[in-house]
């Protein structure tokens, strides 16, 4: 039978133990959020009366992104200008810095770039998520996309390409009309943004405008 001495010397190492089971995880996630430092504007020129499938901009960092929106329906295209409440969209993007996650989402644009977007149909993607299964197809109204093991144990989606900053994102076209917006007036566009741990950062600030049917 263990000694009072023995079990005495071993509640320490126990103790360590345990705080590094939760310190080492709070560690990974919180450093990289509190060291991260803004790379810039998405520079992103703002279509005037357009309503692309595609776009492009070249932000501070010296990526050039690139986003487009296509129907899972073969041999629809989407009509960006009358988006329809329930419609389902694909967004894809490349270029992304993958080190970062992102949040996809039709939100409204801000008058001033160094404005982050929103409101945004939908809110911050749900990250209480668990069960969110590897590889399988979700519509919502906004996705997460992050490849830090950390956050997709909260339901994140993984990039497609870490290398190349590719993704791909399953909106369901959420209700227009929500707290503080009114996408049928205000000037809205799907949107890629930093997700929470670079939220000041609009270097990946790109959007494909958008208006809804009467």
């Amino acid at each position: 039978m263990p000694s009072t001495r023995t079990r005495r010397r071993t509640w320490p190492w126990i103790l360590v133990g345990a705080l590094l089971l939760i310190l080492v995880p709070v560690g990974v996630v919180v450093v990289p959020i509190l060291t991260h430092q803004n790379q810039g504007s998405a520079n992103q020129e703002r279509p005037v009366g357009e309503f692309p499938l595609e776009v492009s901009a070249t932000g501070d960092d010296g990526r050039t992104r690139e986003l487009m929106v296509v129907s899972p329906d073969a041999g629809v295209t989407v009509d960006t200008s009358a988006l329809t409440v329930g419609e389902r969209l694909i967004v894809s993007g490349t270029g992304y810095d993958s080190s970062r996650g992102i949040y996809v989402a039709i939100c409204v644009i801000p008058e001033e770039p160094t404005t982050k977007p929103g409101p945004c149909i939908g809110g911050v993607p749900d990250q209480e998520q668990t069960d969110v299964v590897e590889g399988t197809i979700q519509y919502a109204p906004s996705n997460w996309i992050n490849d830090d093991w950390a956050w997709k144990l909260f339901g994140a989606r993984s990039y497609d390409d870490l290398e190349t900053g590719t993704f791909t994102a399953y909106l369901e076209v959420g209700d227009p009309v929500g707290e503080g917006f009114d996408c049928r007036v205000d000037a809205c566009g799907i949107y890629t943004r930093n997700d929470h741990t670079a939220l000041s950062d609009r270097v990946q600030d790109v959007y494909i405008p958008v208006a809804f049917a009467d």
